[in-house]
């Protein structure tokens, strides 16, 4: 009778010892937000939350790729902008220049402007971005990973954008200043086919970097809503339902506190009472 009655405070004391347990789990997910404490809890959940972990990292780092790409596209565009400018002023100047009306000191008022212009595009072409590295790479244009299977440079290369038929842009016109200063009618009108050549070809680029730019931008917005949709799934994996929790935290203090009370109460028998 004795170890009958031992055994059955035994698994009593067990019993309460696992509902104090559940009790402190259960504030524990309250507390710190996560019901997964251990991966032991839920291992195919747990496995989940790695993967989403795993991707999300993944994504971030795409994130920072694009946005790096987005600041050197728009580098890249205020460039071209200028470089047009200058290429269409450099037309202009040559035209003027091939005019009968010009006398030799225009002419070499022009040819000092187209000198400076070339040294301009020379220095365009030089641009920096803010980790100091070229916005037109000198070899093949930098390719950026912006998603798993997405690649591509969103600017092109130096030779890319300042190099047509074999000379630079700069060369061009530089080519210009000297018919325009040694009054080369033919010179100049050759100047001024190439280049309209050159200023189409820089229109080209320059829409090319436009195009980079839109294509960002719905690659950004693609990674951002996949973000929120994996967050989203992680959330309901992970988090803890707090109006669930607290409910059963409730219902955990009421079985516990109900089991410590009769216990308390089983225990207050003497050894005689529990024989008889």
């Amino acid at each position: 009778m004795i170890n009958a009655v031992g055994n059955r405070m035994t698994r009593e004391i067990a019993r309460q010892t696992k509902l104090a347990e559940q009790l402190e789990r259960t504030q524990i997910q309250i507390s710190g937000g996560k019901k997964l404490l251990r991966m032991s809890d839920d291992p195919i959940a747990a496995r989940r939350i790695a993967t989403i972990g795993t991707s999300q990292a993944s994504m971030t780092a795409w994130s920072s790729n694009i946005n790096s790409a987005s600041a050197l596209v728009s580098q890249a565009d205020g460039v071209m902008k200028s470089v047009s400018d200058l290429m269409s002023r450099a037309r202009e100047l040559t035209l003027a220049a091939a005019s009968d009306t010009a006398n030799p000191a225009d002419r070499a008022t022009i040819a000092a402007e187209l000198g400076t212009i070339a040294d301009e595009i020379d220095a365009l072409a030089a641009t920096r971005d803010s980790n100091g590295e070229p916005v037109f790479t000198a070899g093949p244009a930098r390719v950026m990973r912006l998603d798993a299977d997405v690649t591509f440079a969103p600017v092109p290369s130096a030779a890319d954008v300042f190099v047509i038929g074999g000379n630079s842009l700069s060369t061009g016109i530089r080519d210009a200043a000297a018919a325009v200063a040694a009054s080369d009618k033919a010179g100049m009108n050759a100047s001024l086919d190439a280049l309209a050549t050159a200023i189409g070809h820089v229109a080209d680029e320059h829409a090319k970097i436009g195009l980079s730019g839109g294509r960002l931008d719905r690659i950004g917005d693609g990674l951002a809503a996949r973000g929120i949709t994996l967050k989203d799934e992680r959330s309901v994996v992970e988090d803890t339902d707090l109006a669930v929790a607290i409910a059963e935290l409730n219902a955990q203090e009421l079985t516990l506190n109900a089991a410590q009370a009769a216990f308390a109460k089983i225990n207050r028998q003497t050894l005689f009472d529990i024989l008889n």
